[in-house]
């Protein structure tokens, strides 16, 4: 077996799972508010808005935490794609995936000092972290204070249309969290890339 890799220090581990904490609640309070019957809500409506909102501005200040972390030290890097050639590796990762993976094969982009992630990884958490999130807290701020909101975009209220971007940015990330959980079982062993996220140390294959 190849040497374990330290490649999740201190801050890294605390921002993410300070942020699964604050994901699961807003899952679980956006939820309440937008399909339980007021009858037999999931949560009270008074109280998922307000746990949702405190939850909300916590994740805001945590995701800074993340960029400024990423802008300090070393772990930014494992998030720049070079263009060049990078189709092909995402087909060969999602071959992997579909196929290479239950046939036993190796990953053909095993886990490094200098690459933490694969090319289909990198891809989804790009996306995930630096679009999805800037949208769902600026959207989420957006309707913390409508004020600020645009009345009318194209004849649709402006609160409407910030509203449905902000639930549909939420639903994207929430069906990332599912998928980067199942993903995250297909390490060494089902269970050695989540305790490599509590102890920072990476249990290569």
């Amino acid at each position: 077996m190849s040497e374990k890799l330290y490649l999740y220090p201190v801050w890294l581990r605390l921002w993410h799972g300070i942020n699964a904490i604050l994901f699961l609640a807003l899952i679980a309070t956006g939820i309440s508010m937008q399909y339980s019957s007021p009858d037999a809500p999931l949560i009270r409506f008074d109280l998922a808005v307000k746990w949702h909102n405190i939850a909300g501005v916590i994740l805001s200040l945590n995701y800074l935490i993340f960029v400024l972390g990423n802008l300090t030290t070393g772990n930014g890097k494992y998030y720049k794609i070079v263009l060049k050639g990078y189709v092909q590796k995402v087909l060969k990762q999602m071959d992997y995936y579909l196929r290479g993976t239950f046939k036993g094969e190796h990953t053909p982009f095993p886990v490094t000092k200098k690459r933490k992630f694969n090319p289909l990884q990198k891809l989804t958490y790009v996306g995930a972290l630096y679009m999805l999130m800037p949208v769902i807290i600026l959207t989420g701020l957006a309707l913390l204070f409508p004020e600020f909101i645009i009345d009318k975009v194209f004849n649709f209220s402006g609160i409407y249309l910030t509203a449905l971007l902000h639930g549909v940015v939420g639903f994207l990330l929430s069906l990332f969290l599912v998928v980067h959980v199942y993903f995250s079982t297909m390490g060494s062993t089902p269970t050695s890339n989540f305790k490599g996220m509590m102890s920072g140390w990476h249990e290569p294959h």
